[in-house]
């Protein structure tokens, strides 16, 4: 793209809004240059970027561009209707209206949430609603900034590649962002293509998250702490809780109200200790057992609890799932024999063998849970496996199927009675997590990221990565190298030069599988400027497994930050 022609065409525009044009005007040429020079594009999650003026930029005519070729997707499927669901980010509700907007002018119906709701739940609407389609308005934990438009086909799930390539060749044949039609929402309420949802769907989903539970047999007076991080779990977490039978329940005050700048942390994502902080101090002076933090549109979920000394350590998304993944399977004899769990390639294969203790089978995802949740689509219709859990180490898991998607409600009420089942025992999870490590081997896992951003920024990780792909590394940590998988080219090469295919759609990732079930991972994000890479290590004990990773990590690095 030109992007001084685009920046023109915007600037010649009589009736564009009033606000962006003023930013444009405060915006100096290499700003100018970012917020022109392509347009947002489809990721692992979705179209996602920064709020602003500009082809790269969310704004009401991106979106509006991106709803237009929503509803073009859907008409082309038969389709009629559309959910519409947003969080509490700045200009979410704004473009939750906008996306009904242009759909009604398609003739497109929405349904439309009337305040914020989780991701799951929009999940859960559109097969509940028997729409075709949906939308959620989210950045999930990225920084006030940003924005997101994350769409859903009609079982739920995120848009799988082949479903992603078609909606954005539908969005792309939209000429004129600026020039698309909407309808004005009374009128189109007026025709009944505008319906606002509440309640009903609220009941029903709550209805579902309950048929989770597992067992009663556990302590339900245990403490627990919960923070939505100034997001959409709130109600529906605490409610869950509730129905559960958990009496000692407390929330963060703080953090309980929606804030599109999440002030009271650096970032609102679960994954950070940072964002534990206010749920810690208040975890002290009441002695909570637990506690339990979402991410601002609650499709991922921390735990922590105290450790010895007292001081409360988060666990990683790994051994979240980890201890879920073994008290599903240990607690639920109602499964088949052809029972499966689903995980990324780059989560834990702690999981894997957890997994095998129980007579489940593994399979294992490109990373991004629409690649789970197409799986368990495809299971549904062939009867192949039945789908006990799925999981991703970015703290992202799914109890069962009535969501489609990574469900942080379900996981708060999975987690909470997982603890509650542990402590009836005598344990903290911590200490049940010390014995599936006693059990299956001390599996440690890292990551590292480089943010690279704009137009250098992604020809650099291109590079690095391209860079990783064209060495034929022995070693890496100490370790030996006893396969390359290249997910672009769908291969995996083992160190005697043989090569089979790998059954996984085409990505720009490589991973290195090594000796002691060791493995490290090369992936641009689909949703940041970053560049993440990611490791595992196992061995018999804590110290040596700790070291590996270390050794691991320090040769991976140098090897990245060398590439120019």
């Amino acid at each position: 793209m030109d992007w001084k022609k685009e920046l023109n065409r915007w600037k010649e525009e009589e009736n564009i809004d009033g606000s962006l044009k003023e930013q444009l005007e405060l915006l100096d040429e290499a700003e100018l240059e970012d917020a022109f020079y392509k347009e947002l594009e489809f990721g692992t999650g979705g179209m996602r970027g920064k709020l602003g003026p500009g082809t790269n930029r969310m704004n009401v005519y991106t979106v509006r561009k991106a709803a237009k070729g929503l509803a073009e997707y859907v008409k082309n499927k038969k389709g009629d209707s559309i959910v519409i669901a947003y969080d509490s980010r700045y200009l979410s509700e704004t473009f939750a209206v906008e996306t009904a907007r242009v759909a009604g002018a398609e003739g497109v119906k929405a349904y439309v949430f009337s305040s914020l709701r989780p991701t799951p739940e929009l999940s859960f609407a559109v097969r509940h609603l028997g729409a075709d389609a949906g939308v959620v308005i989210t950045a999930s934990h990225n920084p006030p900034e940003y924005n997101g438009f994350k769409v859903y086909n009609e079982d739920g799930g995120q848009l799988p590649p082949a479903e992603a390539e078609k909606m954005i060749t539908l969005v792309q044949k939209v000429e004129n962002e600026l020039e698309v039609d909407t309808e004005e929402a009374g009128t189109l309420e007026e025709k009944g293509l505008l319906a606002w949802v509440d309640t009903d769907v609220d009941e029903a989903y709550l209805e579902a998250v309950q048929g989770i539970r597992l067992s009663d047999d556990i302590d339900k007076d245990m403490s627990i702490i919960f923070t939505p991080l100034h997001g959409t779990a709130h109600p529906l977490v605490t409610d869950s809780l509730k129905r559960a039978g958990f009496t000692n329940v407390s929330l963060v005050e703080a953090q309980a109200e929606p804030d599109p700048e999440f002030s009271t942390v650096a970032s609102p994502n679960p994954e950070e200790t940072q964002a534990f902080t206010l749920a810690m101090e208040k975890g002290q002076k009441t002695g909570a057992e637990l506690l339990i933090a979402t991410d601002p549109d609650a499709d991922r979920v921390g735990l922590a609890v105290p450790g010895e000394d007292g001081d409360y350590r988060v666990l990683n998304g790994n051994q979240t799932g980890a201890l879920m993944l073994d008290y599903i399977l240990s607690q639920n004899e109602e499964l088949p024999d052809n029972k499966i769990m689903i995980k990324t390639i780059v989560t834990s294969e702690m999981g894997r063998a957890i997994a095998s203790k129980y007579g489940a089978r593994t399979l294992d995802t490109l990373t991004g849970f629409k690649f789970i949740g197409e799986k368990i689509r495809e299971f549904e219709a062939s009867g192949e496996a039945t789908f006990a859990f799925g999981y991703e180490e970015s703290y992202g898991y799914l109890v069962s199927s009535f969501v489609r998607d990574k469900d942080a409600v379900q996981a708060s009420l999975m987690g909470a009675e997982m603890a509650a089942h542990w402590k009836k025992k005598g344990y903290t999870l911590l200490e049940a997590l010390e014995e599936l490590y006693k059990e299956h081997g001390y599996y440690i896992e890292g990551m590292d990221s480089l943010k690279l951003e704009g137009r250098a920024g992604t020809e650099k990780i291109a590079r690095i990565v391209d860079s990783f792909r064209e060495t034929e590394l022995k070693k890496a940590g100490g370790l030996e190298v006893l396969a390359t998988e290249d997910y672009q080219s769908s291969e995996r090469i083992f160190a005697d030069g043989t090569k089979e295919t790998i059954h996984l759609p085409k990505s720009n990732v490589v991973k290195f599988i090594l000796e002691e079930d060791s493995w490290f991972c090369l992936r641009p994000s689909g949703t940041e400027p970053k560049l993440k890479c990611y490791y595992g290590v196992k061995s018999r004990d804590r110290e040596e497994s700790e070291e590996l990773l270390e050794a691991l990590r320090a040769e991976v690095s140098e090897k990245w930050h060398a590439v120019n």
